[in-house]
């Protein structure tokens, strides 16, 4: 049996795959006995008081920069030549962190050049198991400063998992694509995203009402996204169009957005051409730990997505996150969520790409109080049974250690 492991990521553990996966995931191995480092990239490294710590049993060292930078809720990105030099530094960071650390395996987190590289040479120096887990299609998104570097990072999402022992996956999308890439069936585990019961189970009351009475909350309905600020992977602007269609119908509504990205300023702009500036509150980012306090503010969660290989591969955290706190999501029939939200039993799954389609969807839930007080029982009956918590999940991510 494996005794240590150490995960290797190009982000922070505040992020969506921080929060979803590798943070609670680490913490529930440790519990389970194995010694578990993380070595992570954060997205202002210069501003940490701290690099090294031990959290939950797990440690924790960020090594470097980040790909991107946030300042508050804003996301920045380098210019080509200074982003060449971060990737080369981030690198050799990440390498000399993985000989220093010297685990009995290594879990790669989202095949990156950074962290791709710093994995292939430290297992295959010291020849000890390299494991991939795959999250999302980053070669997919259209937020590359260039072709050269969506190549870069294709090369990287398609060989380097077939150099793994195996596979951990977190959608049928990405599993499908590695078994016509070659990848053999039986080395592929599918896990989907989770939510730390903890976190989640330790609502502040307080909190909950203060941020009523901030937002002038109370006698409303809250339509709630949680997310990044990003058009090119997240479809906020389809809800806000949707959103303008359904106001002059409805009445004691509005939608909050919580999160930061570098679209926080286009979205504050369409939300004013759509007349909707006193229906929508931008709220920002806010802390991991504020984030429970938001969803137990909403009567409905939306994941607004079009259909396409960016939303066929992921997995949303937000709708996890939702299904915790026993809110009912509304999204798109999109990869995993007909899956996700059991048929329809925990949601409403609207036509991809459509405005129309997701305003008659929005419009009908929030007219049906009575609909949505009974979906959110079931949800909150059968949310230990769909596995919601990592503490459940990991019965099954830790087979990709026990069968290779």
């Amino acid at each position: 049996m494996l005794k240590s492991i150490a995960f290797v990521l190009t982000q922070s553990m505040d992020s969506p795959g921080g929060l979803g996966r590798y943070g609670p995931l680490a913490k529930e191995l440790s519990q389970r006995g194995y010694e578990v480092h993380i070595i992570a990239l954060h997205y202002d490294f210069h501003s940490l008081n701290k690099l090294e710590w031990l959290e939950d049993g797990v440690h924790i060292h960020y090594v470097g920069q980040m790909h991107v930078k946030k300042i508050g809720s804003e996301k920045l990105y380098f210019k080509p030549t200074k982003l060449v030099w971060i990737a080369l530094l981030a690198t050799i960071k990440l390498t000399i962190a993985l000989f220093k650390i010297n685990p009995e395996a290594v879990h790669l987190a989202k095949p990156h050049p950074m962290n791709g590289i710093a994995t292939w040479l430290f297992t295959t120096v010291k020849n000890v198991p390299l494991y991939a887990d795959c999250d999302d299609y980053e070669a997919a998104i259209n937020h590359f400063g260039g072709n050269w570097q969506r190549k870069i990072v294709a090369w990287f999402e398609k060989y380097l998992p077939l150099q793994a022992k195996a596979i951990t996956v977190n959608t049928e999308f990405t599993r499908k694509r590695l078994i016509r890439l070659g990848y053999k069936t039986e080395n592929i585990i599918y896990v989907p995203n989770g939510v730390d019961r903890e976190r989640f189970t330790k609502i502040n009351t307080v909190s909950v009402n203060a941020l009523k009475n901030t937002f002038g909350l109370h006698g409303k309905k809250v339509i709630l996204y949680v997310g990044s600020l990003s058009l090119v992977s997240h479809n906020i602007d389809l809800l806000l169009k949707a959103f303008a269609q359904i106001t002059p119908h409805i009445k004691d509504t509005v939608l909050m957005l919580v999160g930061g990205g570098e679209d926080r300023q286009l979205l504050l702009q369409l939300s004013d051409q759509l007349d909707l500036h006193d229906k929508v509150i931008h709220v920002g980012k806010v802390t991991p730990a504020e984030v429970p306090n938001y969803y137990k503010l909403a009567y409905l969660t939306v994941d607004p997505v079009v259909n396409s290989e960016v939303h066929q591969a992921r997995c949303p955290l937000k709708i996890f996150e939702s299904l915790a706190m026993g809110v009912p999501v509304v999204t798109s029939d999109v990869g995993d969520r007909h899956f996700l939200l059991q048929n329809g039993d925990f949601g409403f799954l609207a036509d991809p790409n459509d405005v129309n389609g997701l305003a008659k969807v929005l419009i009908m839930a929030i007219q049906n109080e009575s609909q949505i007080n009974e979906m959110s029982q079931k949800i909150l009956n059968e949310r230990e049974n769909i596995k919601v918590y990592w503490d459940l999940l990991i019965d099954d991510f830790i087979k990709v250690y026990d069968n290779h």
